[in-house]
């Protein structure tokens, strides 16, 4: 079977720096009828379950370790087995969420996660967080970027472990040389396109987002 791209979002909350904040996440869900993996395991480990509909659950990569990220990652992984895989620079950011659990493996940036066929290529791109990842899907026309690069600029970079000039170089020199047509599946919100955001870097820089 091929390959396709499902979205569940899911509501929560995110929690840094003694602030509390209502959100809503995307979780992406990609594989076949047989077998998936999904990106961001967000506030509701029972609705992905349900999602995934007897599915075999291969992983669950974590595209950086916010905590409405990561919140419904060990449930679900014990209740299907997967693994959870995070860049390690984002250890410090999952403790304070999951003090007394680790994830199963390492992203590294260049890694390629294969599923039903297709191939996601694991790209650092730090800034929101120091272990930010974004996955490229060629042959999905797709790259899962987080919390790095949403429809209409760069993610956050105003609370710890984050960084505006970081962010930048992620996106100017890791997503927008993608191919424009790629589509950007963010953790939030609606996606876009790479053409459609590379534009406006200059513009994102000067308001310092």
């Amino acid at each position: 079977m091929t390959a396709r791209i499902e979205r569940l979002v899911t509501s929560g909350t995110f929690s840094l720096d003694g602030g509390t904040w209502d959100v809503d996440n995307n979780v992406w869900i990609v594989g076949d009828g047989a077998e998936a993996i999904v990106i961001d395991a967000a506030h509701d480990a029972d609705a992905i379950l349900a999602a995934l509909d007897g599915r075999t659950l291969r992983a669950i990569v974590c595209t950086h370790a916010h905590n409405d990220h990561i919140d419904a990652a060990p449930a679900l992984a014990a209740a299907t087995g997967a693994r959870i895989l995070l860049h390690p620079d984002d250890l410090p950011l999952w403790k304070l969420t999951h003090p007394d659990s680790h994830p199963d493996g390492e992203l590294a940036d260049g890694q390629t996660l294969t599923i039903a066929g297709a191939d996601l290529t694991v790209l650092h791109t730090p800034g929101h967080a120091p272990g930010a990842v974004s996955l490229y899907a060629p042959d999905l026309g797709s790259v899962f970027t987080g919390d790095t690069l949403f429809a209409g600029g760069p993610g956050a970079t105003g609370r710890s472990f984050s960084h505006f000039p970081t962010i930048i170089d992620s996106i100017r020199d890791r997503l927008l040389t993608l191919p424009p047509e790629t589509v950007v599946r963010t953790g939030h919100g609606d996606t876009t396109t790479i053409g459609a955001e590379a534009p406006h870097l200059q513009e994102w820089v000067t308001r310092g987002h």
